[in-house]
Parts: C-alpha cells; structure tokens; sequence
C-alpha cells in the first residue's frame, strides 16, 4: 500500500498510478442498494444493485478546503459505482468537534451502516465510541484518532513521512546556510495527530532533535540541524493557523513581528500556505523557502509551478474515501470480517505520499509538478 517513489524520474509517475489501480483492486467489493439521509444532511443515491441497502456518512472537517471536497467526490465515485447511500457532512470548520458530533448522532439515528470521519480532534471520540456501540463501523480518513483503536480502522497518509519529506528538501535546498524558521501549524489548544505528525515530520526531516515526537513546539528553539550539509537553526515561532489561509497569514504576520530574517516556512497544508506568502510578500520577503503538505490541483501544485512554495507532499484524499465506502461495503456484508490489515509497522492503511517539487534535491525521491498534476489526488 505504501508509496514509495522510485529513483529514475522516469518510472515515477508510472509507479504512483499503479498505486491508486492496485489500491482499487484490493479494496474491490459487492454492489447493494441504499436509501436517502435525512434532512439537514446531503445525501447520494448509490446507483449499485442487488444486496442490503448500506449506507455511509462521511463527515469532513469542513466544507471549504478542497481537500476535504476531493475527499467528498471520492466517496460519491465510490457510492455511486457500489450502490452504498452517501450522505455527506461536516464540521462548520477545521477543530469543530461539536459539528461532527451532531453528525455522528444523525448517522446512528439514520441507521446507517458505517462511518468515515475526518476527526476534528480527541472530542469526537466518545460519540464515535457510541456509533460503533450501536453497530457501526467506523473508519477513520486522513487523521488517524488518537488512540488508534477509537476506530475499526485509519485509511491515511503517513503525515510523519509527508513532513519528514518538506523537511528533507529543506536542508538540501538551505546547502549549509542557517535556517530561520517559521513553524505554521493548525493548532496550539488542541493535539491532533496530523498537526503533531506533519511538524515532527518536518523537523525530523531537517534533522532537528524534536524531543517528545507526540508535542509540537518542545524542541530546542537554537541549534544545530544535520539534514543536508547541516547549519545552524532557530525556530521563531509556532503559531496556529486553524488550516486557513487568513489563519497563516496572521500567524505568518505574528512570525515575522518576531523576527524579519525568516528564510524558511513551514505550513501544515496549502490554503494555510497561500496565507503566509501573502504575509511574505507584504513585508517584501520574497526567497523564503515555504513547504507545505496536501498537494491539492489547485492552488497547491499550481503554486508550486510557479515557485512560491518550494515544495509540497501530495496526498490522495479521493483515493482515501473511494476506499473507505468499499471498506464498509465490504465489512457490512462479511458482518465485520472482511477487513484490511495495517500497513507494515504503522497503525493505519497507508494511502501514499509523494514529494512534489520541481528543484529536486539529491537523494531525496521526488516528483515533479506536472506528475502531481497528473495524479490529482488520486483523482485520475
């Protein structure tokens, strides 16, 4: 399952395909009939036939960041083509646990079948708890929950990989020079595990001693890193952004209050990117190195072609949800017993994770954004 991108550029983009077709082949499952959701929630017809009607919520964190609409269109794919009834749902906005618990009660209300959730943080658990309870199952998409066990089973990207990745790039585009680092994460009052995993990932990869791998912002603020050639570093600041792009651009402003001499950005994903180069450019700092995770269509790989964002790790969102519905399918009709196994030595399904980039660094597996373009989330 993992993705793993060969070192001839040539056979990339090949062997990234050949992820999403071998994915389809494994998760494969038995079509059924579905019935609609109830109001204040989108429903979708699956359009399958024969079997128990099966159906599926998938609460998002929000509506608006396209990764999580790519993730709702990989699911309606997936409905449509099994016959499972879809209804969609999500968080007013990334951290809303609130929202997300309403969305749990309406599924197990509804009756549905299964679950796939986006966790907006450790205050879904109890209701998610209570789903599964009454007979749900539950799969976790992106965020692993914390713990693991919350849910039947995580279909995500590595999100440590996909940090240690921008880190790694990082220290071999910096050849030696000193990095002054902006850490732009989602959160500062709440742990999610795709926060900590991506930061801890980045720093792991530049070679920073992270000291507790399960706490952003507890590593020492000066030193040395030892990825790439190695150099000194400082970290400035950590600063949430709610995974918004007016979140990193208020974070970004708060950084740079701090200090004018940042030449290296990271930021938890892309909306939350397009925020700091926006605060970058207004204090005219144009040769930071900004990094960032997701690897959307648009604007993510378009920023990376045209080189405000240095690199980015792209994930497969519609990939996640198109087997997250077969998942269910397939545990609804074996009555829980025809489930996948984690990926070797993780506890999840790990759905892949390119480096995308178009100023490669040596030793470090890449693709380029034409590639990423290509892949479109898992989407093509």
């Amino acid at each position: 399952m993992k993705y793993l991108p060969p070192n001839r550029r040539g056979t990339r983009l090949g062997a990234a395909l050949a992820l999403t077709a071998a994915a389809s082949l494994m998760f494969a499952a038995c079509g059924g009939g579905g019935e609609t959701g109830s109001p204040g929630a989108e429903a979708t017809e699956g359009g399958g036939g024969g079997g128990e009607p099966i159906a599926v919520t998938l609460i998002t964190k929000d509506n608006n960041n396209p990764f999580w609409i790519s993730m709702q269109q990989g699911a309606e794919n997936a409905a449509s083509k099994f016959g499972v009834t879809l209804t969609k749902a999500a968080g007013a906005k990334d951290g809303d646990e609130d929202g997300q618990v309403k969305a749990i009660e309406a599924a197990v209300a509804r009756g549905d079948k299964g679950i796939l959730i986006t966790p907006n943080g450790p205050g879904v658990n109890s209701a998610i708890e209570n789903a599964r309870n009454a007979g749900l199952y539950v799969i976790a998409l992106d965020t692993p929950p914390d713990p693991a066990d919350t849910v039947d089973l995580t279909i995500a990207t590595d999100n440590f990989k996909a940090g240690e990745l921008i880190g790694q790039w990082t220290a071999g585009t910096l050849n030696g020079g000193k990095a002054t680092i902006a850490m732009l994460d989602a959160f500062n009052d709440k742990v999610v595990t795709v926060d900590v995993n991506r930061d801890q990932g980045f720093l792991t990869g530049m070679g920073i001693d992270t000291a507790d791998k399960a706490k952003n912002g507890d590593e020492a603020p000066t030193g040395k890193y030892t990825g790439g050639k190695g150099g000194d570093y400082q970290i400035v600041c950590h600063e949430p952004s709610q995974g918004a792009q007016d979140g990193g651009k208020t974070g970004m402003e708060s950084c740079l209050s701090q200090s004018k001499d940042i030449n290296t950005v990271y930021t938890i994903n892309e909306p939350t990117a397009a925020g700091a180069v926006e605060a970058l450019q207004a204090a005219g700092i144009k040769d930071a190195l900004v990094t960032s995770v997701d690897g959307g269509c648009s604007p993510g790989i378009a920023m990376v072609k045209d080189g405000t964002i240095g690199a980015s790790s792209q994930q497969y969102p519609i990939k996640m949800a198109e087997m997250g519905v077969e998942t269910i399918k397939k545990m609804a009709d074996s009555n829980g017993a025809d489930k996948p196994q984690n990926s070797p030595g993780l506890d999840f399904v790990d759905a892949g994770v390119a480096l995308v980039t178009d100023k490669p660094v040596e030793g470090v597996d890449s693709i380029t954004s034409a590639e990423a373009e290509e892949l479109c989330w898992g989407g093509k």
